[in-house]
């Protein structure tokens, strides 16, 4: 099965969760999965990681945002977030989640194989 390369382009909950989910569909099914979150959509990890939607989601029995990060953390999902992006928003990569890496978008194009690349 050929993988899929996610490439978050704002700092929008939607589209990290629409993102999360569709890489942790193709991990389930034994596809490669990644998610580089560029320049300002790193953001999103600068804070405490919640969506306007958290609740209505819970109430369906759905996980938040949170949770869906931590289920896509806990299978063979690389999440990778933009150094430029880090140093644009002054985050210290050391305070975030150690499984979380830091790249650029030439490495993360570079080393994308035969991956579906889908823009988010």
């Amino acid at each position: 099965m050929r993988g899929v390369t996610v490439i978050l382009a704002e700092a929008a909950p939607a589209r990290l969760r629409a993102a999360l989910s569709l890489a942790s569909a193709v991990a389930a099914v034994g596809g490669r999965a990644r998610l580089f979150l560029h320049e300002d959509a790193v953001t999103l990890f600068a804070a405490p990681l919640t969506s306007p939607s958290d609740a209505r989601r819970t109430a369906a029995g759905l996980p938040t945002l949170a949770q869906l990060l931590e289920e896509a953390l806990a299978m063979p999902i690389d999440v990778i977030l933009c150094q430029s992006g880090l140093a644009m928003a002054g985050m210290d990569v050391g305070q975030l989640d150690p499984r979380l890496a830091t790249g650029g978008l030439i490495g993360v194009v570079a080393a994308a194989g035969d991956d579906r690349l889908v823009l988010a």
